[in-house]
C-alpha cells in the first residue's frame, strides 16, 4: 500500500515511528514533512497529504500533530477526504468500516507510540463495509458539493 504521511513539529517523532513501522511491514511511504521539531504550521502539510490521497498518489494518508484535532480538520477541508481522528483501535476500525476514512489523524500527545502503531495497523487492514454505509458516504459527498457551489470562507460567513 502507498501511504502519504505528514506532521507538524509536535507529531514529528511519532511520524518517524509510524513511517518506520510502515516501511518495515512492506508499505511504500511518502513522508512530506515536517522534518524537525522546529515549530511549523500544520494546515498546509495536512492539506498536502489529503490532496495527494485524493489525486491517487497514495492509497491512504496519515497526519500527526499534538492532539490530532487541527490536523483532521485541515485534511477534511480537501474535497474527497474523510479524515478520522482516532484514539484507540475501536475508533480506527469504525472509521474504516462505516466511514471509509482515507486519512488517519493521530495526536502524539494523546496516544503512546505502541498504541498509535496498533491504531495504524487496524486502520490499514480494515476494509469498508459498504452496504448501508455507501448511501451515507454519498450524502457526505453531496454536502461537499453543496458547500462548494455556495462558496465558503470569511466572506460567506454570517455577521
Amino acid at each position: 500500500m502507498r501511504v502519504v504521511i505528514g506532521s507538524d513539529h509536535a507529531g514529528f517523532v511519532l511520524k518517524g515511528a509510524l513511517a518506520g513501522h510502515l516501511r518495515a511491514v512492506g508499505h511504500q511511504v511518502e513522508d512530506i514533512g515536517t522534518f524537525s521539531t522546529e515549530p511549523v504550521d500544520y494546515p498546509p502539510i495536512c492539506a498536502d497529504v489529503a490532496r495527494r490521497v485524493v489525486r491517487g498518489e497514495g492509497d491512504m494518508g496519515i497526519v500527526v500533530g499534538g492532539s490530532g484535532q487541527g490536523e483532521a480538520i485541515a485534511a477534511n477541508k480537501v474535497h474527497g477526504v474523510r479524515a478520522a481522528l482516532c484514539h484507540d483501535e475501536y475508533t480506527s476500525r469504525m472509521a474504516r468500516r462505516h466511514n471509509d476514512a482515507n486519512v488517519l489523524s493521530l495526536g502524539a500527545r494523546v496516544v503512546a507510540t505502541e498504541l498509535a502503531l496498533d491504531i495504524l495497523d487496524v486502520f490499514l487492514s480494515t476494509p469498508f463495509d459498504g452496504g448501508r454505509h455507501v448511501a451515507r458516504i454519498e450524502e457526505l459527498a453531496e454536502i461537499e458539493a453543496e458547500e462548494s457551489a455556495q462558496g465558503s470562507g470569511p466572506s460567506s460567513l454570517p455577521t
